[in-house]
């Protein structure tokens, strides 16, 4: 038997207070609250998930890899940084946010979970970066149409119950450029996707992600009034597969080859993209 789905938390501030003026609907344009009892909430608003996700997903040779090929692609797409209103959608543990407050831009980053912001803001006061960090849901975003030059939102659609949603939102507070990644479905990430979600049926532990086609990335921005002017892939060979190796020499090695046959053109996965606001003609 279905849940009745929960109404999505109103943006908070620092200190976990309601901003003036926002309540929980979002803009009202955003349809219905998502269930939050879903894995991308309940999982990541664990206080140990958020506690060890930097060293899981950034640790280790090919952790670093990931981290500095993900912090120069999102710099390269952005361009110049300095000055500019951005919003990093799902920004986790801030790291992305980091980066581009570092390059002087004007940054609100936004989480649904608690624990998660709290890591990211004692990373903020470490490197002595100012963010403003706000609670809030990435369907339902409490800014208004076209409030931040650029949009980022790295590693969140393919956790989110309502991907499409998300783009929409992400799309409608960009005045200018939106940065996202998601994992291929033509790519090795098909497969792992596929067995996650049969342990997740058979009531495993685990992140059910979803992969996505190309095309279908490319008109759900079309939709919502945005065209795609640059594509980065990251790995053909399955991250996992390189991180049981543990050679960042190996990667780099053995992707550099694969990238010259063109399998990464085809296979190469994750896929991060820039996307511009269409001008109407």
């Amino acid at each position: 038997m279905s849940e009745t789905p929960k109404r999505p938390s109103a943006v908070r501030d620092a200190q976990g207070r309601p901003e003036p003026g926002r309540g929980a609907a979002g803009s009202g344009r955003s349809g219905p609250a998502v269930n939050r009892d879903h894995y991308s909430y309940t999982t990541y608003n664990d206080p140990r998930t958020a506690r060890t996700f930097d060293d899981r997903r950034f640790g280790g040779p090919i952790g670093e890899l990931v981290a500095a090929t993900q912090a120069k692609v999102l710099t390269n797409f952005i361009g110049r940084i300095q000055g500019r209103k951005i919003l990093d959608v799902g920004t986790g543990t801030g790291r992305a946010a980091l980066l581009l407050a570092q390059g002087a831009a004007k940054v609100t980053a936004v989480d649904a979970s608690e624990q998660m912001l709290a890591v990211a803001r004692r990373r903020a006061a470490e490197h002595g970066v100012t963010v403003r960090f706000l609670t809030g849901d990435a369907h339902a975003l409490e800014f208004k149409d076209r409030a931040f030059d650029v949009v980022v939102c790295l590693r969140m659609l393919m956790h989110t119950p309502e991907w499409r949603r998300c783009i929409g939102e992400i799309c409608r507070v960009a005045d200018q450029l939106v940065v996202i990644d998601y994992p291929s479905a033509h790519s090795a990430a098909l497969l792992e996707a596929m067995t996650r979600r049969v342990k997740h049926a058979l009531g495993g532990r685990t992140e059910a992600y979803k992969v996505f086609p190309d095309r279908t990335i490319a008109d759900a921005l079309d939709k919502a009034g945005f065209r795609i002017l640059n594509v980065h892939r990251q790995f053909v060979l399955p991250i996992q597969f390189h991180r049981a190796i543990g050679s960042r020499r190996f990667t780099e090695m053995s992707e550099a080859l694969l990238k010259r046959t063109g399998l990464l053109r085809v296979l190469g996965s994750p896929v991060t993209l820039v996307a511009q606001r269409c001008v109407p003609s």
